[in-house]
């Protein structure tokens, strides 16, 4: 051991560096310690201590894939968040080789493994190749169809010739295959839209975690199909059974029903049900004189509030009640026109539905060409004078001149009692009425051609009546009429069809039939709307029924017969006339039938063609291998 003092070559600096040394050796002899009592310590850890550090080390392997990008030591599965920052931990562990890490390979380079949508580490592609020692559960279910050696789950592509793997295997049988059951029979299991073996139905009812049908769970005793007998739902006493019987000479045709949806209904006796896949029964159905009989319990019928009434004969009177619209009189309708050219100099009448009188002053017109007409009838009563015979000509043809140019007798009778030209010639109103249009001010220039006034008389208006077209056939000019106009206080005012169009209405498609009423007190306004009555002749000896009765289907009318005190039926008829609330029977029923007024429209669906259709109980039930399950 060297003798360190002040001033010594070892002092200062080079002390320190001895220091050093001897720290270096003093930690060599503790490796070497370590090192030499290590392989007692290994040896001393027993089988299964070995065993348990082996498990958590691939359990902390399969765990721990990837780390926090901020945080490496934070590790832990792909999105799980890091506990310091939150998050997700991104970044994959390379030495980490989960069980589910390795189930893709590369294409291009097939040693790149990893799961699927992971990329290669070389060319970077997507890792889409499924690797052949990785069986899990659900890859291979279904094979190619052109290379049944490439296997794989359904809608996976042929790593040959990229088609889908559609050709299920016949020994494949995934956990998951069989995920449902047939509602008929649930012992036949499979996946979803399968078809049962027995009933050809698809299968529809998922099966529990535990094994067992969900229905089956709701199920009351032992039988899954107890209480769903056609004598179980018949015997119940408010549910109302169809009969079909086929009556005598009828003709038998053979349909094709769903068991489960009566509704769907087909000739083809291969075809099968669309909605549950089941191969479709034969019924024999009755020809078209087949008649429905459905059955309802007294108990039912008051339920319904069924009411019945008899066929009667009685007569009937032709009676039309509709709504009309008043309209003007197009026949005391006046236009005033003029026939010389010329200016308004007066005008005495200015607003649309002033009343004006006949002889009242209208308008006074400066016209030269009247002032000339005049002139030359002043010169034609002078030449008469010298001369009667040739004069009494000239002076009628100057005066008629006069006339057609519009100028009243009155004016001319002035003019000639005067003896001087008006050189403001009035017009006068031809009749009494209101102005319904005008087209004239004072100081206008007017000319022949153009409508100046429009005079109405409404001492008589038109009432244009709508009747439909089943309601014409007795329809004639001269049948009473009356017409009711409650606001403004006026009812039954008595007129007659004064004209039927011969043309239907665009629009609504009826007929219009126009009734002349007169208006003294000028109380019915045009554009007004009023109730009209037609009334025609009596027709006696008619087979009736309320109108109540009838079922109106567009195609046919029908009503419901009841045939004896829970037996009913709904049979076609052929209406006549209908009129107050009563209709004509031409074909279909009898006098002293039972026709139902009240609560017919359930019973005539339940006895509809569809509706039989949907309810037949004919001798083929007994071929039928799902009898017993009415549905």
């Amino acid at each position: 051991m060297c003798n360190v003092r002040k001033g010594h070559p070892c002092g200062g600096h080079n002390g320190r560096a001895v220091t050093r040394i001897h720290g270096r050796v003093a930690m060599a002899v503790l490796l070497a310690l370590s090192l030499t009592a290590a392989p007692g310590a290994w040896a001393s850890t027993t089988p299964a201590e070995a065993q348990t550090g082996h498990v958590h080390t691939q359990h902390a392997q399969t765990q721990h894939t990837h780390a926090c990008p901020m945080h490496p030591e934070e590790t832990g599965m792909e999105r799980d968040r890091c506990g310091i920052c939150n998050m997700f931990l991104t970044q994959p562990i390379e030495g980490a080789e989960s069980a589910l890490a390795h189930t893709h390979a590369c294409p291009m380079h097939p040693e790149e493994t990893g799961m699927e949508r992971d990329r290669c580490g070389i060319c970077n592609m997507f890792l889409t190749q499924p690797i052949a020692d990785a069986e899990l559960a659900l890859a291979h279910t279904h094979a190619c169809p052109m290379h049944p050696e490439e296997t794989g789950m359904e809608r996976d592509r042929c790593g040959i010739c990229n088609m889908f793997l559609t050709q299920p295997i016949a020994d494949a049988e995934p956990a998951q295959a069989h995920t449902h059951a047939c509602p008929m029979h649930p012992e036949e299991t499979g996946m979803e839209r399968d078809r049962c073996g027995i009933c050809n139905m698809f299968l529809t009812q998922p099966i529990a975690a535990d094994g067992v049908a969900e229905s089956e769970e709701e199920e009351v005793g032992d039988d899954p199909h107890a209480g769903h007998s056609e004598a179980g739902l018949a015997s119940l006493d408010p549910l109302p059974q169809a009969l079909p019987s086929v009556e005598a000479g009828a003709t038998a045709t053979v349909k094709y029903v769903c068991p489960m949806h009566p509704h769907i209904v087909s000739d083809d006796a291969d075809a099968t049900c669309p909605i549950c896949g089941m191969d479709l029964e034969a019924v024999t159905v009755g020809a078209a004189t087949e008649e429905v009989v459905v059955g309802v319990s007294g108990g039912m019928q008051q339920a319904l509030g069924m009411r019945t009434q008899t066929v009667e004969r009685g007569t009937l009177w032709q009676y039309i009640k509709t709504l009309g619209e008043v309209q003007y009189n197009e026949d005391a309708i006046s236009h005033l026109h003029t026939r010389v050219t010329g200016w308004v100099e007066k005008l005495t009448v200015t607003t649309v539905g002033q009343r004006v009188e006949q002889g009242q002053l209208l308008y006074e017109l400066y016209s030269p060409e009247l002032i000339n007409a005049q002139d030359d009838y002043l010169q034609a009563l002078d030449y008469a004078k010298q001369d009667p015979k040739r004069g009494d000509d000239l002076k009628r043809r100057a005066r008629l001149r006069l006339e057609l140019l519009g100028m009243s007798n009155r004016v001319i009778n002035q003019v000639e009692r005067s003896g001087e030209s008006l050189y403001r010639v009035p017009f006068y109103a031809p009749s009494s009425g209101v102005i319904s249009a005008i087209e004239l001010r004072d100081g206008m220039y007017i000319q022949p051609g153009n409508t100046l006034i429009e005079l109405v008389d409404l001492s008589t208006v038109w009432v244009i009546a709508d009747v439909f077209e089943n309601e014409q056939g007795w329809l004639e000019t001269g049948r009473p009429a009356d017409v009711t106009a409650a606001p403004q206080g006026l009812f039954e005012i008595e007129g007659q069809i004064d004209y039927i169009y011969p043309e239907l209405d665009a629009t609504t498609r009826a007929m219009r039939v126009r009734v002349k009423l007169d208006n003294p007190g000028e109380q019915l306004r045009p554009g007004s709307l009023v109730d009209v009555e037609l009334y025609g002749g009596p027709k006696r000896g008619l087979l009736i029924v309320p109108t109540e009765a009838l079922i109106l289907t567009g195609r046919e009318n029908r009503v419901v017969v009841q045939h004896d005190s829970t037996g009913f039926a709904s049979v076609p008829v052929k209406l006549g006339m209908m009129s107050q609330g009563k209709a004509e029977i031409l074909e279909g029923l009898n006098e002293g039938d039972q026709v139902v007024v009240s609560g017919q429209f359930l019973l005539d669906s339940e006895a509809s063609i569809q509706g039989s259709l949907r309810r037949l109980s004919a001798g083929e039930a007994a071929a039928d291998p799902h009898a017993g399950h009415n549905h």
